[in-house]
């Protein structure tokens, strides 16, 4: 089991925790949206218009743990923060339909072709954690 979480609301909690968290605390950040690996996989399919005879069942590796979860009560708690955009099956149709419009973005990383000036524009003026931006 995992919580599944909409890349919107983790990226919005960060920055509700950078503005108005208390500094030395830790905020865990989930939905209590939580979904083993075959119920995310037959979604998937599912969005996608293709049956379960695509799933290739394996072996779990030694030691795997049969549950990642986290305790996001704090977060609510404290600061009132709510995911939005995380809600079951809405939020992951939303992500496959920008895979489906971001082709031409995410194609060649599967090729290993990745580098930084690959960022959306607001992420590269960023930079990592306040550093200069990397020169495209």
């Amino acid at each position: 089991m995992r919580d599944w979480l909409h890349v919107g609301d983790h990226c919005e909690a960060l920055l509700h925790v950078l503005e108005h968290g208390r500094a030395g605390e830790v905020y865990n950040i989930g939905a209590h949206n939580e979904r083993s690996n075959l119920q995310l996989t037959k979604t998937v399919l599912d969005l996608l218009g293709l049956d379960d005879e695509m799933i290739e069942y394996v072996t779990d590796r030694p030691g795997h743990d049969r549950r990642y979860a986290v305790d996001a009560s704090k977060i609510r708690r404290e600061m009132g923060w709510v995911p939005t955009r995380s809600s079951w099956p809405e939020g992951l149709a939303e992500t496959i339909e920008w895979y489906r419009d971001h082709e031409a973005w995410w194609r060649p990383l599967q090729g290993g072709a990745f580098n930084a000036t690959m960022l959306p524009e607001p992420i590269l003026k960023l930079g990592a954690l306040g550093a200069p931006a990397p020169e495209p």
